[in-house]
Formats: structure tokens, C-alpha cells, sequence
């Protein structure tokens, strides 16, 4: 049987897709348009990965005010604080993953596991798919039965494999594809959320769509709510082509709605 070379480009055909992906274009575009974008466009790309990683948390179950987040510096052992831990180191070295992620996509999955959960399992876990047995701490919108961890694993080397490889799949499928991936198959066991939806937004910036990495999708999920991301995963899961379409459209709708959020940023600093 012939190995097609470019998946994720078919995955591209799909009815709806290619309308999706423009519309999602058309509003980062508008969005890196903004005129305070020509002095200020670190500061916004900060609040925006402070915004995300709030917003990450929030869908894994820990929901925490953003000013809180600015304010404190130790987030003590209250519910939901390993999460938004985790969101929070993960964001942190955003900059520093991008390379990693192009050049060796699996050693980018490794150092957001140690990122995401460093405290909360095991420390000779880190990093490692799980194995049978394995708790998986699944969030609201993952599948409450995993796939199991030998399907879990090969699934993420497969993954890792598309990411390595070209592909003239626009940067919403690829990024929206990984995301459904990491969400779907839990291959961690923990944090798997916060890693599936930081690859999200690398891959936008590697493929260009974003490369500022200006719009703030995790809160467009959060926008469109949890039963909308568990329905749109749910219909992935599926693989019919109707269902991965749909995946890709919802994820376009959280990436307009994360450019309409940054457009607002961007809005209240002209304001001052």
C-alpha cells in the first residue's frame, strides 16, 4: 500500500475546510494590521500568552481570574493550581519551544510534559508516554475513556512524525490536527490539555499564520464553551470526513474569536 506523502494536505480538501482556514486568516490579518502593533507588538504578544495560559487552565478545570494571575507570585496548593502552574510554565518558554518543536517535534512534547507536570507525578514518568495502568487526569472536554496506552503512544510518534515531515496543508489544519491528536489520545496521562493547546498556537507561528504569536485562541475556546470544544472533539474522534471538518471549523471559530480578544488588547493600549 502507497504511504501518501502529505496527509494533512488532503485533510486540507475537505469540504469546509478551505473556508474556515480563510476566514481564521482573515482575522489575524486584520488583527496584525493594528497600528499599535508597530511599537507595542511585544507587549501584546506577552499579554497575550499570559491571557492563553489562564484560558488553558481555565479548560482544564481551573478557572482563575486573570488579575489574580498578575498578581500573585505563589500559587499555593489551592484547587486548580498545578494547572495553571502548568499553563503558566508552558507560556513562559513559548519562545524557547518554537525551535525545539521545528526541528525535533517528539523533544517538544517531552519538555512540555516536564513543563506541564513537574510536582504532580512521578518525576521518572516525566516525559514518557504513559503505560497501562497509568491514571490518566483527564479535563471537561477529553474523552472520559481514554484510548489505551499502547494506541496513546503510537499515535503520538505518529504525530511527531507528520510534524517533522513538509506539508503545504495550511498552518490551521496542522495546528488544529496536532491539537485533536494531543487532546484525543492523552498520551501523557496529565497536563495533555495545556500541551495540545500550546502546540496549537506554536504552530501557527512556525507556519506563519500567527508568527507573533498575537491572538489568544484557548480564550475563544473558552468563549465558545466547553460543550462546543467536547462536541467538536467528539466529532473528530469520529474520523469521518464530516467530523474532522467540523473539528477544523471550531477550531477556526476559537482563532477568531482569540484575534477579536487581542484586537481588544490592542485597542485598550491606544487608549492608554
Amino acid at each position: 500500500m502507497q504511504v501518501q506523502a502529505d496527509p494533512l494536505a488532503a485533510v486540507a480538501a475537505l469540504p469546509g475546510v478551505e473556508e474556515a482556514v480563510e476566514r481564521s486568516r482573515v482575522a489575524v490579518d486584520r488583527l496584525r494590521g493594528h497600528k499599535v502593533l508597530r511599537s507595542r507588538s511585544a507587549q501584546v504578544t506577552a499579554e497575550s500568552a499570559l491571557r492563553g495560559a489562564r484560558a488553558s487552565a481555565a479548560l482544564a478545570g481551573a478557572d482563575w481570574p486573570l488579575e489574580e494571575l498578575r498578581r500573585r507570585t505563589d500559587l499555593g496548593d489551592e484547587v486548580g493550581a498545578a494547572a495553571v502552574r502548568g499553563a503558566l510554565r508552558i507560556s513562559g518558554e513559548l519562545g524557547e519551544l518554537l525551535p525545539i518543536l521545528r526541528q525535533a517535534p517528539a523533544q517538544a512534547l517531552t519538555r512540555m510534559h516536564l513543563l506541564a507536570a513537574a510536582g504532580e507525578v512521578d518525576p521518572t514518568r516525566i516525559g514518557r508516554p504513559r503505560i497501562e495502568g497509568e491514571p490518566v487526569a483527564a479535563e471537561p472536554a477529553m474523552p472520559q475513556e481514554p484510548v489505551d496506552a499502547q494506541e496513546a503512544a503510537a499515535r503520538l510518534t505518529a504525530l511527531a512524525g507528520v510534524l517533522a515531515a513538509p506539508s503545504k496543508a495550511p498552518a490551521l489544519v496542522v495546528a488544529a490536527i496536532a491539537h485533536a491528536e494531543l487532546l484525543s489520545i492523552a498520551a501523557f496521562g496529565w497536563g495533555d490539555g495545556l500541551i495540545a493547546r500550546a502546540v496549537f498556537r506554536l504552530l501557527l507561528v512556525d507556519r506563519g499564520l500567527d508568527p507573533n504569536s498575537l491572538a489568544v485562541p484557548e480564550v475563544g475556546w473558552v468563549e465558545l464553551g466547553l460543550p462546543a470544544y467536547r462536541e467538536a472533539l467528539a466529532a473528530y474522534a469520529q474520523g469521518t470526513a464530516v467530523g474532522i471538518a467540523e473539528w477544523i471549523t471550531a477550531c477556526a471559530q476559537a482563532l477568531e474569536l482569540g484575534a477579536q480578544e487581542s484586537m481588544a488588547v490592542c485597542e485598550a493600549l491606544m487608549r492608554g
